[in-house]
Order: C-alpha cells, then structure tokens, then sequence
C-alpha cells in the first residue's frame, strides 16, 4: 500500500511539473532567444505581452493582465496554425509575481497552440535581456 502511495505522489507531482500553466520544457532561455535572432536562423514569433516591447522582431501587444490586450492578443494569433513557433516575453518584474505572463500563456494553452514558449526573465527585462547586450529594438 506504501508504494502505490509513494507511486501516486511521484506520478502527480510530475504531472504538475511546477504548478504553473507551463512545463519547464516549455521556457527558453534569454541567451538562446539572442543566439536565434542574431544567427537569422527561422524566427519564433516573438510577441511582447508586458509594458514594453524592447526585444528586437518582436511585436508589442501591451500588458496581458487586461482583457482588452489579451483579445487583442487573441486577434493576433487567431489565424496561425496551433503548431506555430511563439515565444512570448514581458519583463516588468520579477517572473515569480508577474501579472501578464500567465493569462497570456493560458490563453494559448486554451487555444490549443502547441509550440509556445515563455522567455525566462526571471528578474527582469533590464537586467535579464538588456544588460546582457542582447538584440533590442533601435
């Protein structure tokens, strides 16, 4: 009985993975998001969803905590094939308590997008991305 239990904890905690709306598979690292867009190797739809679209190919949509940007964030992605490569990225504070990224994410999630991914600022965007000399928008 101890090991179907043991069993069970260890097969729900992988399923929750990191009780976020991501798997951790699913996060991209700042300095691998540069080494794309600097190489021109195929893009990811890079897609801003805080206050400030800095990183270069990206497209601002503004803060995804309010719903007039989520739908239009919605609005956007509405017409791409669920297998397309998004990455999205805001940056206002510390990835822990940011507001924005997790309606975002759960939206594509709901939506059925199959290849999205979140870029992993964990402090910031100034001091994750820009500091860091990483492609910005000139």
């Amino acid at each position: 009985m101890r090991k179907f239990i043991l069993l069970f904890v260890i097969i729900f905690f992988s399923a929750c993975e990191n009780g976020e709306p991501w798997k951790n598979s699913q996060l991209i690292e700042p300095d691998e998001l540069s080494k794309i867009i600097n190489k021109e190797l195929e893009q990811p739809m890079i897609i801003s969803i805080g206050p400030a679209g800095l990183i270069k190919n990206s497209i601002e949509i503004g803060e995804c905590r309010f719903p007039e940007n989520l739908a239009k964030l919605n609005d956007r992605i509405s017409g791409l094939s669920k297998n397309s490569d998004i990455v999205l990225y805001c940056g206002c504070c510390p990835f822990k308590d940011c507001p924005n990224i997790r309606p975002a994410f759960n939206l594509l999630n709901d939506l059925g997008f199959r290849n999205h991914r979140l870029l992993n600022l964990s402090t910031n965007l100034k001091t994750d991305w820009i500091d860091k000399n990483y492609p910005i928008i000139n």
